[in-house]
């Protein structure tokens, strides 16, 4: 009975986690469902409190743990994560100086937006990249840090395809 019991919470919290990525606009329902809830309102599960943090850095050279690769991706506990929900200038390397401007701008906010307290990460559709980094929205109170980003036109919307950044 216990046994069943774990799998049904973990079920519940499974599809709490999901509903909450297809609210935010990070999984299409392919059933073309309008929820009428812009991204900027969407809230993560109650049940899934803020929980993560650390003391980011910008990546360099040595050992990665902890720190900030660019606007997208950052090191956690050595695990290498994508923000699942936006896409981000590249910087490595960048195509023109506008994608560089702002893509050094999107890696100074997502910095200060980690090390601004505690957040959370939720696994949506595929588990990594074809790159290797696991594929994770963030989220700190129920609000997606890949949103702030986009509002902040330091990222777009992830769409499933990269655009260029450079006019």
């Amino acid at each position: 009975m216990t046994h069943r019991m774990g799998w049904r919470a973990a079920a519940k919290d499974t599809c709490v986690a999901l509903l909450a990525a297809i609210v935010a606009g990070a999984v299409s329902t392919g059933l073309g469902v309008d929820l009428g809830i812009s991204a900027s309102t969407a809230m993560a599960s109650p049940l899934s409190p803020d929980t993560h943090s650390a003391e980011f850095s910008i990546c360099g050279n040595s050992r990665r743990v902890n720190c900030v690769v660019d606007g997208d991706t950052f090191w956690f506990h050595a695990k290498k994560i994508r923000i699942a929900d936006i896409d981000a200038p590249e910087l490595s390397p960048p195509r023109c100086e506008v994608e560089r401007t702002k893509g050094e701008e999107a890696k100074q906010r997502l910095l200060v937006l980690l090390n601004s307290g505690k957040f959370s990460m939720t696994a949506i559709g595929r588990d990594e990249d074809r790159y290797g980094r696991e594929l994770r929205i963030v989220t700190r109170n129920g609000r997606s840090i890949g949103t702030v980003l986009v509002e902040e036109n330091l990222a777009r919307r992830w769409d499933g395809g990269r655009r260029p950044w450079c006019k």
